[in-house]
């Protein structure tokens, strides 16, 4: 794939990721908790499944772990998920089953200011804490997510909550600052309240399936904490 062609499919990938302040859209009620009843866990991966001898990302194991999850969550690998449309990240830390994700950018509308994507993590990955700013070209970008599959961790910046550091990834411990959590199930939604503020995601036991509006997605607005990330 060329730098311009993935720097293309990229565009509105982290999107998906953000969540400062977060705030509860519907499914308030916490003792409710929407779709199919627990089952047994997902398999657990090692790390080294996702790297060759040389040390290289090997995506198309990672997108095979990612429909495995689609599978036991019963989410249709519809063709498109077969195609380039559907990328996978380490963002360059050689970590994947800690730093990670796939998704699929399926809108990301610079005139009319609107996108549309979905989100896959493996149990217990995390998407990076980073932010978005604001740029002479776009404004703060605003979001709103619905877990639709598993269970999801989302921080933002605010009051630490009680224990957080024992959840916060290795990888993220000196650097992350997003500190205040909150649980989302499946059929919940949270939203973006404060823009321009860091945040990160990462995934219950089962892993997470989570499906992104917000407005435009800008490469150039995005920024992330940990100094050694790479796309």
């Amino acid at each position: 794939m060329s730098e311009m062609t993935r720097r293309r499919l990229l565009g509105g990938v982290l999107a998906g990721a953000a969540v400062p302040i977060i705030g509860s859209g519907c499914g308030e009620d916490k003792d409710t908790v929407l779709g199919p009843p627990p089952r047994h866990r997902v398999m657990q991966y090692k790390n080294e499944d996702f790297y060759g001898a040389d040390g290289k990302f090997d995506a198309v194991k990672a997108k095979t772990a990612y429909y495995e999850l689609m599978e036991f969550h019963g989410f249709p690998i519809m063709p498109v998920l077969k195609t380039d449309a559907f990328w996978v990240l380490d963002f360059a830390l050689g970590k994947f089953t800690e730093v990670g994700m796939g998704g699929i950018f399926y809108i990301n509308n610079e005139r009319d200011d609107y996108l549309l994507h979905d989100i896959w993590l493996l149990p217990g990955q995390m998407i990076p804490e980073h932010y978005h700013v604001k740029t002479d070209k776009v404004a703060p970008k605003m979001e709103a997510w619905l877990v639709r599959h598993g269970e999801a961790l989302f921080y933002s910046e605010g009051e630490p909550t009680p224990g957080v550091d024992e959840r916060i990834p290795p990888s993220h411990k000196e650097c992350a600052k997003a500190r205040t959590e909150k649980l989302v199930r499946p059929g919940e939604v949270v939203k973006l309240e404060v823009a321009e503020k860091r945040h990160w995601v990462k995934a219950g036991p089962e892993g997470a399936i989570i499906t992104e509006v917000a407005t435009y997605h800008s490469m150039d607005a995005l920024r992330f904490s940990h100094p050694q990330i790479k796309l």
